[in-house]
């Protein structure tokens, strides 16, 4: 049995150590509850900026938008992106005690990677975030070292600058014909308690149904209305000016997704932490008294076995 020091040392260390999973969880809570402000703010903006493009989308005719980048977002044949590298964008944090947030992004990772591989087609790595990046590492895979430190920026007080080199960055390797699709690699925050690891692909390239443009993933609605905007200039401008800002928009929301995430895994893993040394504390705390009240009955005896003696 330990002694009474041990295990008084143990309770201490334990209670220093509960301290800093406090200390961690408010400042998780707080980051949480600031990043959950930003989010609910910016997607305002996004809806209604796609409200705003799919309006002024709903009866342009594809040969007649962008007509100043064509070769920025024509349509590309799906047989040509087929054969084009993969841009996989995984994200995960900068630092650790967030649970298993890392080690699953990894796991997703690789897994993705493989399953890429597996279609014939070669995969192209730029990861956010320092962990991911060690992962990568480890796996001895290439990768793009230019944002892996995005997510701070963007915590910071980040605007769309910092996600517009992001976006500049992968549309110039779509542009080159070095990608055929970009794909995010992340955890959604469903709940406090839940992060689900969500793919997402980044709609450089619009899609054309029916010789009409649409510009995400719903499908065109037939016999569409006229915009409800009145543009000047003509809406083929407007939308080219947009489309970039959409682009900017999609990054920036999946970034401060996988924020929220972050800071939600940490503060329940940090919950956790605290429970267990509650628990720790309860069951160190019951073993000391125990050994204490038997160090107690044993002097008691002693004394009473040498009382008997010299009686």
């Amino acid at each position: 049995m330990a002694s009474l020091k041990e295990i008084k040392n143990r309770i201490a260390s334990i209670r220093n150590t509960q301290k800093i999973t406090s200390a961690m969880r408010m400042v998780a809570s707080a980051k949480l509850h600031h990043v959950q402000g930003m989010t609910e703010a910016f997607l305002r903006y996004k809806d209604n900026l796609q409200s705003i493009v799919d309006d002024l989308n709903v009866d342009i005719p594809c040969p007649e938008v962008f007509p100043q980048e064509p070769s920025t977002l024509a349509p590309q044949p799906s047989t040509l992106n087929s054969l084009l590298s993969t841009l996989l964008i995984p994200i995960s944090s900068n630092s650790g005690l967030c649970g298993a947030f890392n080690s699953n992004i990894a796991k997703a990772t690789i897994q993705r990677i493989h399953e890429i591989e597996a279609q014939g087609q070669q995969v192209r790595l730029l990861p956010i975030g320092k962990k991911i990046a060690h992962e990568l590492k480890k796996a001895q895979r290439d990768y793009i070292p230019d944002f892996i430190t995005l997510s701070d920026q963007i915590e910071k007080g980040g605007t769309f600058s910092d996600v517009s080199d992001l976006v500049t960055f992968v549309q110039q390797l779509y542009q080159n014909k070095e990608i055929g699709e970009v794909l995010f690699l992340y955890h959604h925050f469903k709940s406090m308690g839940t992060q689900v690891i969500q793919v997402e692909k980044m709609n450089l390239n619009p899609n054309v149904n029916d010789n009409h443009l649409t510009l995400n993933s719903k499908p065109s609605t037939p016999n569409p209305l006229p915009s409800t905007f009145l543009t000047e200039p003509s809406p083929q401008e407007l939308l080219a000016s947009l489309y970039p800002r959409l682009l900017n928009a999609q990054a920036y929301s999946v970034l401060l997704d996988s924020l929220t995430s972050e800071h939600a895994a940490r503060m329940m893993a940090m919950q956790t932490a605290d429970d267990n040394a509650n628990d720790l504390l309860k069951e160190l705390t019951l073993l000391y008294n125990k050994t204490r009240q038997q160090a107690i009955t044993n002097e008691l005896i002693d004394i009473m076995s040498g009382k008997g003696a010299v009686t």
